[in-house]
């Protein structure tokens, strides 16, 4: 890690989720640079097995090598709960994963005894990872549920509407959670429809909003003193992702996009 601003930061995503931890990053202005990868030829990534999602992270990770990047954001929860530590032991560059700062940030804002719900991928859900962490943190009263359709429906641009309505009612049915952690990076993107299910206050927990204060207090980013540029790269229809981009990061942000190409991954 260099020891001064500017920094350049790589993302990874499966897709178009991990613009919801970008928006976060472009919000507080971390970094000088981010160098944004969506593997979207082969999203969802939540579906796929432990040893692919680990096979597919690091063939990202040699895609980044080719940028001198000083941190590498896994912003897909799926590569964070089963990749992690495999990037990690073979990374130039410190990586760091999105479920630490995701149960920082329920640590911090809700009530132990609250109900909690996760939801995310089929693989994020198996694995364990939050309610392993929360229950450390003496958060027990959990109930996980796996909500994949939520990923191809975002990928679709389908933020709010009928079909969405149908599968949060398939999902959620009568649950009336404290809280819910959005345990997938896509799912922020139909965080309003969510909040909108239920006729209640409940509270939304996302990794992109605490992942600032978690680089930050690791000493990992500081503050920039201008607005971030972002190239983007994507394994399939980079135009696709840079749409989605201009629609969620920019209304009325920072920021500037430089670029956009296919990867040959």
């Amino acid at each position: 890690m260099k020891g001064h601003n500017p920094l350049r930061a790589g993302v990874f995503d499966s897709g178009v989720g991990g613009l919801t931890v970008v928006k976060s990053l472009l919000e507080h202005k971390l970094f000088d640079e981010i160098i944004y990868f969506g593997d979207t030829a082969r999203v969802p990534y939540g579906s796929k097995d432990k040893n692919t999602i680990i096979r597919y992270s690091l063939e990202a990770l040699e895609f980044f090598k080719n940028f001198d990047i000083d941190i590498l954001i896994t912003a897909c929860n799926s590569v964070s709960a089963y990749a992690i530590q495999e990037l990690q032991e073979v990374a130039p560059f410190p990586v760091v994963g999105v479920i630490e700062p995701g149960v920082l940030a329920v640590t911090k804002r809700i009530d132990p005894n609250s109900l909690i719900l996760i939801i995310g991928t089929n693989a994020t859900i198996s694995s364990h990872q939050y309610q392993t962490l929360l229950r450390k943190q003496n958060f027990h009263n959990l109930i996980a549920k796996p909500t994949p359709l939520f990923v191809p429906l975002v990928e679709e641009e389908i933020f709010e509407g009928e079909i969405l309505e149908a599968t949060m009612c398939h999902y959620f049915g009568n649950l009336r959670p404290d809280a819910i952690i959005l345990g997938c990076t896509h799912f922020p993107l139909i965080a309003d429809a969510i909040s909108n299910y239920f006729d209640y206050k409940t509270t939304l927990i996302h990794s992109g909003e605490a992942i600032v204060e978690y680089l930050e207090q690791r000493g990992l980013a500081m503050p920039s003193t201008k607005s971030p540029t972002i190239k983007f790269f994507a394994s399939e229809n980079p135009e696709k992702l840079k749409k989605i981009a201009k629609l969620w990061l920019y209304k009325g942000g920072e920021g500037k996009i430089s670029s956009s190409t296919t990867s040959p991954i």
